[in-house]
């Protein structure tokens, strides 16, 4: 497809990126620091992180992983939430040489279990809310070292005993568990030395994380992201959004959670580069407590998912925020709607921008230039080095302003999915990532989301996947076949529903969702349950997810 978007880019920006720039994402960690030293890198509950704290206490975890007999290329998971644990561990997991593994701290333990063996994880981070989950679970897991934190470890003296304190005992969020050999990430952090640790040899094809996604099919499958993907997506993003950001000045609010793709990138990685303050939200549920925190500092930038907007504008207070120094919104992970984009436009008086990008992208493909002046209903322009291309069901391009699944190619595209040769032949062809999406594009190069032509439902940004949801609700005994499809939903975008044919009708729906909390996360769980005689399928007896859709 010829790439008409270039003719659209802002005059500042390049329409490639230099991939040699850096060696490796620590290089761009070691850069920052350097040059920001003293400045705030994280901010969490009242509580701020310096660039030279960051990169002193992840060099110690570094050296403690490095003498813990780990080694350069392993793989060590982290599950928590927003924290600053979180960046401490995950910058000392990649200074070790080693590889990142995000776990959803909401996990079950029958995911948690399928994510740990499939990544083969050697090591893992977890605050002590989900550590029972891991109990119950780490005897089936190749886990050797257990690091335990607790929500307000990070924070002073008095403050980390009082936050704590209410966590356990007030509020009961810390389940009893029982893991006698685990050791606390706090202390093997304080009581290892810098001189410890031995910088090891990276290079852009050093495996820097393994992100798990699903895709249409099967279980959720681990997309190994090079050092060089995860570079050439900062350095893509960057020139598009260089044009508005200030080193050094910026306060971006992280909201998102640091395990999901979109904020690891956009967040903790790509404002990082550029020496700003990260504010990290801990429970954005909390709305009214994330609008109080919001009003706390000057921040300028908020990426975010159409879900997070759209509570924001409804929390009372929101609209009264300053807003004097806010740029953008920046959504991604699922549509952004019209009416919540409009709104946040006449609330902020700032436009809300919207991008595109999966797991298997690093993940940004396309966003709008930050020059918009107001919403577009677009996922914008290609980013620098990228080519999209949108073809029919002959393989053939289509024309511009008709549709066609976007095929995408860039130094962005992973290298495939873990142990997995078949789903990454059947996504990966000749360098080009086949997305499942369905798009169209105008003359301008600016691209449309016009379909999923994948089954996987998207709820609130995070991918869900008809097969898993089908499997837990078949292990119930009275199921004889069922079948997850997503349906829209003002709020989330899309929830679950799920079609079920019983042995007898003495199941209820209510039983059924009960079931399904019990091994799927909650954004997982179907809302809404339909009973049927029988489920349409094809001559070969493939259930037809879309007829039940439609």
């Amino acid at each position: 497809m010829e790439k008409s978007w270039l003719e659209h880019y802002d005059p500042r920006v390049s329409s490639e990126i230099n991939i040699d720039k850096y060696a490796s994402i620590v290089d761009i960690f070691n850069q920052s620091v350097e040059r920001y030293q003293d400045s705030i890198a994280y901010i969490n509950m009242g509580c701020s992180l310096s660039f030279n704290e960051l990169d002193r206490l992840s060099t110690q975890f570094a050296a403690y992983l490095q003498k813990s007999g780990l080694k350069a290329g392993d793989p060590v998971a982290i599950m928590m939430p927003n924290l600053l644990q979180y960046p401490v561990a995950m910058f000392g997991i990649l200074k070790a040489g080693m590889v990142v593994v995000n776990v959803n701290p909401l996990y079950t333990a029958r995911e948690l279990k399928h994510q740990l063996n499939d990544s083969g994880a050697k090591a893992i981070v977890i605050v002590d809310n989900f550590a029972c989950t891991l109990e119950s679970v780490l005897k089936e897991t190749k886990v050797e070292d257990v690091f335990l934190t607790s929500i307000g470890d990070m924070q002073p003296l008095l403050k980390r005993w009082v936050i704590n304190a209410v966590i356990k005992y007030v509020k009961k969020m810390v389940p009893a568990y029982s893991l006698p050999t685990a050791k606390s990430f706090t202390s093997v952090v304080n009581e290892t030395h810098v001189s410890d640790f031995v910088k090891p040899d990276l290079n852009h094809d050093s495996l820097a994380f393994l992100q798990y996604t699903g895709g249409t099919t099967g279980v959720s499958k681990g997309a190994m992201l090079t050092h060089k993907n995860m570079i050439a997506n900062l350095e893509q993003v960057s020139e598009i959004l260089e044009t508005v950001i200030e080193p050094g000045k910026d306060v971006v609010v992280t909201a998102l959670p640091l395990y999901h793709i979109f904020a690891l990138t956009a967040n903790c990685l790509l404002f990082l580069k550029y020496g700003c303050q990260n504010l990290l939200i801990t429970n954005p549920r909390d709305m009214a407590g994330f609008v109080n925190e919001l009003s706390k500092y000057p921040f300028t930038i908020l990426p975010g998912v159409n879900t997070l907007f759209n509570g924001l504008l409804n929390t009372p207070g929101f609209a009264e925020l300053d807003f004097s120094n806010f740029k953008f919104g920046l959504g991604g992970g699922m549509a952004v709607q019209r009416p919540v984009a409009e709104k946040w436009e006449a609330v902020t008086k700032t436009v809300l921008l919207e991008g595109y990008g999966l797991t298997e992208c690093s993940p940004v493909v396309t966003v709008n230039p930050p020059q918009l002046e107001s919403y577009k209903g677009s996922i914008g322009m290609p980013v620098p080095s990228t080519d999209i291309r949108l073809l029919d069901d002959n393989g053939e391009q289509v024309a511009y302003g008709e549709s066609g699944e976007m095929w995408v190619k860039g130094p962005q595209v992973m290298q495939g999915y873990l142990n997995r040769e078949e789903a990454t032949n059947e996504i990966l062809k000749d360098g080009w990532l086949a997305t499942g999406d369905i798009a169209k594009v105008d003359e301008q190069g600016y691209f449309y989301i016009v379909d999923r032509k994948k089954d996987m439902i998207l709820v609130s940004g995070f991918n869900v996947f008809p097969n898993e949801i089908e499997e837990v609700a078949a292990m119930h005994d009275d199921v004889i076949e069922a079948a997850a499809v997503g349906i829209p939903h003002d709020v989330s975008g899309e929830i679950v529903r799920l079609f079920i044919v019983r042995k007898n009708n003495t199941v209820t729906k209510d039983e059924m969702i009960a079931h399904c909390k019990q091994h799927l996360t909650g954004y997982k769980v179907p809302k809404s349950i339909v009973f049927k005689d029988e489920l349409p399928k094809t001559n070969v007896g493939k259930i037809l997810r879309r007829e039940l859709r439609d």
